[in-house]
């Protein structure tokens, strides 16, 4: 069993399981997502009803994708709600927008008001920054070769994975935007879902805590119901160190730790993470893990306090890398799922593998503590069994994969990558909805631009 746990090995393919027939928890779940993706591509990324439902809710898990037509949704466009109905006998799922959250899923069977203040008429995505690039939106004109161009084509025609379905691409190389192209409904300040972007994105702000102060990464991680408990000596030895990088030794459900309790159900991180037991010693095996990433959220909310932490993800990072249509979205209780729920667009994302790329400096000015890209590329804890390796909340590159040693990536569910290859100095972001088992390469893709660039 450990070896095949081991053997997931990417994001994508960890999230996948055997349908089975629904059960009424599923209709709720389904009914969760619905409500879920309405809600953030239509306030968060301007997005209509009728884009999301050819994109975002299409091709996706398999014991949800035949309950949607089924579940009505209704869009109250003044209020930032949406609901969709799955059970006569009770309330329906509701995702609730907040300006600067995002939008937050009540729990099942939740018949009451938002936690967190809606707002009259929700605003739309932010306008384009007039200042230049990297910072802001003014003096992006890219000329890329025909070469370039013709490789950037083949992204969203199917030439690096069939039935892959991309939404977007931007190339930078030395910090310029030489390539950008977009899908039908999508563009440079249209949003989607990074999936498990937002775990490299959750690594990179623990390492502002650390230059802050808050976080102590080979120290036990700061979980308080792991603190109250005498006897729970196994899960106090999980370091922060241990969850970015995947080896924390807890048990979790499913092969790839799917959350979808959290994401589309309405639990609280603190009701769904903490519980697991230690199946492993701490720092000795890979397991690719939802919860792991979570809970090193959960330990920098812990260590840092409630009134940094609600804004920290906007003030930390995000506004300081002119990343103006990226949002964290949170759960109800006001954890961070950092672990999949952030919505950016593919300049944010290039505006972040720059920062990777420049060692955590950013106009002149450093944000990580020295050596923190070193940290996070090394891959220091146990490895996958196969595939790319692991460093800390990045997935690690090279020569097994067709490209210059020391590439690496943050990767994500239905296609979303941000590859970074410091030899060329080149970034690479591509953005998707790819439905179901479609993949797409993004090694191929990686190496096609690499080679047509110079």
């Amino acid at each position: 069993m450990a070896v095949a746990l081991l053997a997931m090995a990417t994001p994508a393919a960890a999230q996948q399981t055997t349908p089975t027939a629904p059960t009424p928890y599923d209709r709720a779940v389904a009914a969760g997502y619905k409500a879920a993706m309405l809600c953030s591509g239509i306030f968060n990324a301007g997005r209509s009803e009728a884009q999301i439902e050819a994109d975002e809710l299409a091709g996706i898990y398999p014991q949800y994708q035949p309950l949607l037509s089924e579940l009505p949704a209704t869009v109250d466009r003044t209020t930032g709600v949406v609901s969709v109905a799955f059970d006569p006998q009770l309330a329906p799922r509701r995702a609730v927008f907040a300006k600067g959250r995002g939008c937050v899923g009540q729990p099942i069977g939740a018949a009451l008001p938002p936690v967190f203040a809606s707002y009259a008429t929700p605003p739309g995505p932010a306008p384009a920054n007039p200042a230049k690039w990297p910072q802001g939106d003014a003096g992006i004109a890219p000329r890329p070769s025909r070469a370039l161009a013709a490789t950037v084509d083949r992204a969203f025609t199917g030439g690096f994975g069939e039935g892959a379905k991309t939404a977007g691409v931007v190339i930078v190389r030395d910090g310029t935007i030489v390539a950008e192209r977009y899908a039908d409904g999508f563009g440079p300040f249209v949003s989607n879902r990074t999936w498990s972007v937002a775990k490299s994105i959750a690594g990179t702000l623990a390492g502002i805590a650390l230059k802050e102060g808050p976080a102590r990464v080979y120290q036990q991680a700061r979980i308080s119901g792991w603190r109250i408990e005498p006897g729970d000596n196994a899960r106090r030895q999980i370091t922060l160190d241990n969850l970015l990088r995947m080896a924390s030794g807890l048990h979790s459900a499913t092969a790839g730790n799917r959350t979808d309790a959290i994401y589309f159900g309405g639990t609280a991180v603190t009701e769904e993470t903490i519980g697991w037991p230690v199946e492993a010693k701490p720092g000795t095996r890979f397991r690719y893990a939802n919860n792991d990433i979570l809970l090193a959220m959960l330990s920098l909310r812990e260590g840092m306090g409630d009134t940094r932490y609600e804004t920290f993800p906007e003030t930390a990072l995000f506004a300081p890398l002119g990343m103006t249509h990226t949002v964290a979205e949170q759960d109800w209780r006001g954890n961070f799922i950092l672990s999949s729920q952030v919505w950016s667009t593919a300049r944010d994302l290039a505006r972040l593998g720059e920062f990777w790329r420049n060692d955590g400096m950013w106009q002149g000015k450093r944000l990580l503590p020295e050596g923190w890209m070193r940290y996070m590329t090394a891959p220091d804890g146990p490895q996958p069994a196969t595939g790319p390796g692991y460093g800390a909340t990045l997935w690690l590159f090279g020569p097994k994969q067709g490209l210059p040693a020391g590439s690496y990536a943050a990767q994500g569910n239905r296609g979303q990558y941000v590859m970074v290859i410091p030899s060329k100095r080149l970034v690479v972001v591509r953005r998707g909805e790819d439905p179901g088992s479609a993949r797409f390469d993004i090694a191929a893709f990686a190496k096609a631009v690499a080679e047509v660039i110079d």
